[in-house]
């Protein structure tokens, strides 16, 4: 029975992550006037921040009991992020021939992201 308990909070989390998900992208999406996935592009950054804070916090303070970590890091930021998304998008903008914004959207989601998980782990490494 030790197994339900880690799924139970991993499918608690990504229920919320997704909804979270599924909201920020229509706000922005809803908003934008160019070509660009901006809901998508924003969910994978943010969501490479805070998996970089709470991935901090834990190896750098233990401060994330195992619970915490199946509903926020496995379940909300598993259910957040959305490269698959990203990977469809990218073939559709493949598709539409728009080299200029697939490639900046590629390089961009890739990089800042990796970017951001980077400054998530230095703030808690630098503040707690």
């Amino acid at each position: 029975m030790n197994f339900l308990k880690p799924i139970l909070f991993i499918g608690a989390g990504g229920f919320f992550g997704s909804i979270a998900r599924y909201g920020l992208h229509l706000f922005l999406s809803s908003r934008s006037i160019v070509a660009f996935p901006w809901g998508t592009f924003a969910v994978n950054i943010s969501g490479c921040l805070l998996i970089g804070l709470l991935v901090g916090l834990e190896t750098r303070h233990q401060l994330v009991a195992d619970p915490l970590k199946w509903l926020l890091i496995t379940g909300f930021c598993g259910g957040f992020t959305t490269f698959s998304t990203f990977s469809i998008e990218g073939l559709a903008l493949l598709h539409e021939q728009q080299f200029g914004v697939f490639f900046g959207y590629t390089f961009g989601s890739v990089v800042i992201g990796i970017l951001a998980t980077f400054l998530g782990f230095s703030l808690i490494r630098w503040l707690v």
